[in-house]
């Protein structure tokens, strides 16, 4: 009798079902493929529109004017002694950002159902290819809030003092704010593929989230009127961002450094139950979209 040989395999493919089975060498593996969905992001955002890319800076312009419209002169909101222009400007590059990051992250699996059942690639390639694509909008409407500075800097010096110090750590918070508004956008993702009723929400629930952050008004309003909830208040983890952020440019008051760590550690946990509670869901989500 002949012995029976053990056969070897080259390639062995097994089942990954664990919870912390993230594939991130992939994701370096298929960077040029990331590149090719944010060149694909703008083709689409801007595909059959008159003005094309000029939006990215038609639109914060125009949502500054109508904050300073409404919020500044209407409703009569303290900016902290600065300019409206320019805070509501700083405000809502922010969380524009951010809010981006979070609505077009958080339809990822419904809306590229089609190409996942088709082909394999990391998942989280698309998501991360959308925070990209943001990232590309923000500078440059980042950009145009550096003009509007400088514009009102040179008139009025005394008022906007730039602190140079915290403007280095600019690339810090628009890593935070990608990664907060990624975590938050995989984990809406991963959840819509069972319960639809996410998806219509989202929408809803970021414009109720951006009157909780101080995009419109100033955090020493709530200083003042209710000192007792500023440890509650600040728990909103981009506060403190676009308080860094507006002290960064315009020097405005910081009211802690303990509430920027405290947003560090949010973001740090909701990136990470984002990113495992998406590795599980897009193993099976193709039985249930």
């Amino acid at each position: 009798m002949q012995k029976s040989q053990q056969t070897h395999w080259d390639t062995v493919i097994r089942p990954r079902n664990g919870w912390f089975d993230i594939d991130f060498a992939g994701l370096f593996k298929y960077r040029d493929l990331i590149l090719l969905m944010v060149k694909r992001n703008f083709t689409v955002l801007y595909k059959q529109t008159i003005l094309g890319p000029a939006w990215v800076v038609i639109q914060p312009l125009l949502t500054t004017l109508v904050f300073t419209v409404i919020f500044g002169k209407v409703a009569g909101l303290p900016t902290d002694g600065m300019p409206m222009f320019v805070f509501y400007m700083g405000g809502s590059v922010c969380w524009s950002y951010f809010q981006n990051c979070l609505v077009n992250t958080s339809n990822t699996f419904i809306k590229n159902s089609d190409i996942f059942g088709k082909v394999y690639f990391p998942r989280l390639c698309m998501p991360i290819a959308t925070i990209i694509t943001e990232l590309i909008n923000f500078c440059v409407q980042f950009a145009l809030f550096l003009v509007v500075v400088l514009y009102y800097a040179s008139r009025l010096k005394p008022t906007i003092t730039p602190n140079w110090s915290l403007i280095a750590l600019t690339p810090l918070l628009l890593l935070q704010l990608g990664l907060l508004g990624l975590g938050f956008g995989i984990i809406v993702s991963a959840l819509t593929t069972k319960y639809r009723d996410l998806a219509m929400l989202v929408s809803f629930g970021v414009h109720l989230w951006m009157y909780a952050t101080p995009v419109t008004y100033s955090t020493s309003m709530i200083a003042e009127k209710y000192p007792n909830m500023m440890g509650i208040y600040m728990l909103n983890p981009i506060t403190p961002i676009i308080e860094l952020f507006r002290a960064a440019y315009l020097g405005t008051e910081i009211y802690s450094y303990g509430y920027n760590l405290q947003s560090v550690i949010v973001t740090i946990v909701v990136f990470f139950i984002g990113v495992v509670l998406f590795s599980r869901i897009e193993k099976t989500f193709m039985d249930t979209v």
